[in-house]
């Protein structure tokens, strides 16, 4: 293969990675402008809730309005939920500095994270199995109008 083609076949290839590598980051940048809009409400307003749940329940109506696509943002979401333990390890990295934590105020933390933990599992399991049905009858309407149930395929 002579330099001229090996150049195209490269750029052939680079192409469309590169592309999605930008796409994905201008994804995140959609979240983070989220973010940052629950950042300054809670500025101005002075609202007891974190920024980024603002900005979650903002990202959420948008969604549901269907004012911003799925795809706008799909990407970015699933690149940053793949490396969502990484971000874990500062903070439970910086647990191991507080030995209280390790007495009776400990084990009641851990209760309370583990009955949290729990909870969270469960309302998960509850909304997945909504948008699940919702999109399996989306994608029968899209099929021919036929919404079927998952025990019948």
């Amino acid at each position: 293969m002579d330099t001229r083609r090996r150049e195209r076949y490269y750029k052939l290839l680079l192409i469309p990675q590169i592309m999605t590598i930008i796409r994905t980051i201008l994804q995140i940048l959609i979240l983070y402008i989220f973010y940052y809009i629950g950042v300054l409400i809670v500025n101005v307003t002075h609202l007891p809730f974190p920024p980024s749940v603002i900005g979650l329940l903002l990202l959420f109506l948008c969604l549901q309005r269907k004012w911003i696509k799925v795809g706008i943002i799909q990407q970015g979401a699933s690149f940053l939920i793949g490396f969502m333990t990484l971000f874990f390890i500062p903070s439970m990295l910086g647990i191991v500095e507080y030995p209280e934590l390790l007495s009776m105020k400990g084990i009641l933390l851990i209760v309370t994270v583990f009955a949290s933990t729990v909870l969270t599992i469960y309302l998960t399991s509850i909304f997945s199995g909504i948008i699940e049905r919702k999109e399996r009858g989306l994608k029968g309407k899209e099929d021919g109008g036929v919404e079927r149930h998952h025990l019948y395929h």
